[in-house]
C-alpha cells in the first residue's frame, strides 16, 4: 500500500531534510577549516625546526638525525613543545636571549655527544 503525502507533508519532510544537510555540510566545512588551521601551523613550525637543526649540526657538528634527537631531548626535559624550543633557538639569531631553561638543557645536551664521542 503507497502512502499518500499532503503537499504540507511534503514540504515539511523537504525542510527537514535541507536542514539535516545543511548542518551535515556546516559539520564538514568545520572540520575542513580546523584541519587547514593545523596543516599550516605544521608547515610553519617545520621551518623553523629545520632551521634550528641547521643551528645545532653548526654548534655541535653533528648529523641532522642527531640534531633532531638533541632538540627533542631539550623539549622533553624543559617541558616545552618542539616547536617552541626550535622558535626561541632561532629568535636568538634576531638578538633575543634564550631562556635559562633551554639554554641549561640545551648545554647539557650538547655536551653529551662529545662525552660519546671520547669513549
Amino acid at each position: 500500500m503507497d502512502q499518500v503525502t499532503t503537499p504540507g507533508e511534503g514540504q515539511r519532510l523537504l525542510r527537514a531534510v535541507s536542514s539535516a544537510a545543511d548542518a551535515a555540510l556546516q559539520t564538514e566545512v568545520v572540520e575542513l577549516r580546523v584541519t587547514n588551521e593545523q596543516l599550516k601551523q605544521a608547515l610553519a613550525s617545520h621551518a623553523v625546526i629545520d632551521q634550528a637543526r641547521g643551528m645545532v649540526m653548526a654548534l655541535a657538528p653533528c648529523s641532522s638525525d642527531r640534531a633532531w634527537d638533541l632538540l627533542v631531548d631539550v623539549s622533553q626535559h624543559c617541558n616545552i613543545k618542539l616547536r617552541d624550543v626550535a622558535a626561541a633557538l632561532v629568535a636568538t639569531t634576531k638578538d633575543r636571549s634564550l631562556p635559562e631553561p633551554i639554554r641549561r638543557e640545551l648545554r647539557r645536551a650538547l655536551r653529551r655527544p662529545h662525552a660519546a664521542d671520547r669513549r
